[in-house]
């Protein structure tokens, strides 16, 4: 869309600055992502999958001496049992296992490193780490009675400030993300409320000006599985702890893409290659090779 289209579509967005805008007309819009989890989660326990609640604190795994085609040495690591330390208790659940999904967010790396993913020398396939960790990321909620209108989509704006109404009571949801220079500390979930006043209500009123009287209501902040590489997700089998799955480093994507990636892991688990879409480029040893697939709109 063209300034003028998007100024006759939307009289409430300020264009200063815009040259072009996309506008989903279909197969578009958001999702509640609590209730999201909650109806995966509902739906799996009617077919059978057990969740057990606890911290992975080892794994046991076996060990092969194998050579490359140019006569390099590389050990094989397959993972027979891990130790789980359940809630509100002092002891592990030794749990025998074929496959090992690592699905665990923000903290997927330090599972990686409890199975000796990285434990190599620096620029070997061995000693190339898993290059997820935690970044906290703030979500508003705020009231503004004049704002916008129940077609407001979500918008996404050329700063990096993003919202989206929440409700029908004039009730909007957003945030930003913070550049490097601005990351908080990952170590505790408080939320920085002048991050809002100083990084992200001045963009918001910008672009929309009716936020200029806007009250903020609430806000919480959780944790992205920022993969510092390229910030895209790690998708299938480690090279070398050859029953060790990823599904993990979506940088903020990951409940958007959960379903397709559920499908792609089953894929590799059950029929050892991906078959609905190749995400081979996604793979693990993309580190090791340095083959970036960047992804620039991170909100």
């Amino acid at each position: 869309m063209s300034p003028d289209q998007l100024r006759n579509k939307f009289p409430w967005i300020n264009t200063e600055g815009v040259a072009l805008a996309s506008y989903g007309m279909e197969d578009e819009g958001w999702f509640d992502p609590w209730c999201l989890l909650q109806g995966l989660r509902r739906k799996v326990q009617s077919l059978g999958v057990l969740f057990c609640q606890g911290e992975v604190t080892r794994f046991v795994s076996s060990s092969q001496r194998m050579l490359t085609t140019d006569d390099k040495a590389v050990v094989l690591k397959r993972i027979h049992e891990v130790h789980v330390k359940m809630d509100r208790s002092l002891e592990y659940q030794p749990v025998e296992c074929a496959i090992v999904i690592n699905a665990a967010g923000a903290w997927s790396a330090q599972i990686a490193a409890l199975a000796g993913v990285g434990e190599g020398p620096p620029g070997t396939l061995q000693g190339t780490k898993l290059p997820v960790e935690p970044r906290k990321r703030y979500v508003y909620v705020w009231h503004c009675p004049q704002g916008p209108g129940l077609e407001t989509p979500l918008v996404a704006d050329t700063s990096g400030a993003y919202f989206r109404r929440e409700g029908l009571g004039s009730n909007y949801l957003g945030g930003r993300s913070p550049t490097e220079q601005e990351e908080p500390d990952p170590a505790n979930l408080e939320v920085d409320h002048d991050f809002f006043q100083d990084k992200v209500w001045p963009h918001l009123a910008l672009r929309v000006p009716a936020f200029e009287t806007l009250k903020v209501q609430s806000a919480w902040a959780g944790y992205y599985d920022y993969n510092t590489f390229d910030q895209n997700g790690v998708v299938g089998p480690h090279p070398l702890v050859v029953n060790m799955y990823f599904a993990t480093g979506f940088s903020g994507h990951g409940l958007q893409q959960a379903p397709g990636i559920g499908r792609a892991v089953a894929e590799m688990v059950l029929k050892g290659r991906f078959q609905t879409i190749d995400l081979s480029p996604f793979l693990f040893t993309r580190f090791y090779l340095g083959e970036k697939i960047q992804e620039n709109n991170i909100i």
